[in-house]
């Protein structure tokens, strides 16, 4: 859709490259999900997610997380007034539509609770009230794969609460002379507003109508049911490699990001590629492997290209 290309062309004003992280907040976005990005600092996560605020007029807030951070440092919390002898609320940066949560793993296991009621209610409580939070919301959590100094891992019923994990790495080459170019010389454009919230709920009514046949359907759940028991379907390889395999959550945000993807494709119809795209992004956190398959060297995309390779395409 053209209205895509827009936002997209707007985004690029400040970020080269990372084709993955635009489209991927694109679709996250437009199916009311969430985003785990792993990669190393300095790739422009922070600038992508505030000119995606920025081209559609969202507010955008962003926390580090640390070790001493606390649950109320994120959800607010209710403050007594003196004069009035009443309490009333103080928002904390939760109340926002998009929610940057830097290296979400730093903090310890009550803080990414409060995090994860948050996406998964669209609420937080405090005290014993409970407050929904804005339309829409969208959190993108990052995690920093080269210092595991201090962290604490995200379980994996939590890492299922994320539609994708995506990963970044380094732009290329042609790329980096582009960004140095632009910080030195040319300076990075200003984002403007290309949408209004009208039109951004045409566009996600536009994904909900986007047809997927049956048979594309049953592909999906052949997919995650392949990750659950490798040798029912000719996978005898990894039968031995899978501790976990992605849960129904799974099969419901494949089904989400490949009419999120066909759309942003310009298509009013999901084809296979569409479904085998998006299945990195949303299986790969979902995949638990053994201590023998990681020993060898075995990963999560590994798996998913060999399923794809492996299973018949309708």
């Amino acid at each position: 859709m053209q209205t895509l290309q827009t936002i997209r062309n707007e985004i690029h004003k400040v970020v080269v490259g990372h084709e993955n992280l635009i489209d991927g907040m694109l679709i996250a976005l437009l199916s009311q999900g969430h985003i785990l990005v792993e990669g190393v600092p300095g790739v422009a996560k922070t600038t992508a997610v505030k000119a995606l605020a920025g081209t559609l007029g969202f507010d955008f807030k962003r926390v580090q997380f640390t070790p001493d951070l606390l649950p109320a440092d994120i959800t607010g919390s209710e403050v007594l007034d003196m004069h009035s002898g009443t309490f009333s609320l103080k928002h904390g940066p939760v109340f926002t539509h998009l929610l940057l949560a830097d290296e979400i793993n730093r903090a310890g296991a009550k803080v990414q609770s409060a995090l994860l009621e948050a996406m998964a209610e669209h609420q937080v409580t405090i005290g014993e009230t409970s407050y929904p939070l804005p339309e829409p919301f969208m959190v993108l959590a990052t995690a920093n794969p080269v210092e595991q100094e201090g962290t604490y891992d995200l379980p994996e019923a939590s890492l299922d609460r994320f539609m994708l994990k995506l990963h970044v790495g380094y732009n290329t080459p042609e790329e980096e002379i582009e960004i140095v170019l632009r910080a030195a010389h040319k300076g990075f454009e200003t984002i403007r507003q290309v949408i209004d919230a009208e039109q951004f709920a045409r566009l996600k009514n536009a994904v909900k109508n986007v047809h997927m046949d049956e048979p594309l359907i049953r592909y999906i759940i052949e997919i995650i049911s392949a990750t659950r028991d490798p040798a029912a379907f000719g996978l005898e390889s990894l039968s031995g490699s899978i501790a976990f395999g992605a849960s129904p959550r799974g099969s419901i945000d494949l089904f989400k990001a490949a009419r999120a993807q066909a759309l942003l494709e310009g298509k009013d119809f999901v084809t296979p590629a569409d479904i085998a795209r998006s299945a990195y992004g949303v299986l790969r956190h979902r995949i638990v492997l053994n201590y023998t398959a990681l020993a060898e060297g075995l990963t999560p995309d590994a798996v998913i290209r060999t399923i794809l390779e492996t299973l018949p395409v309708p």
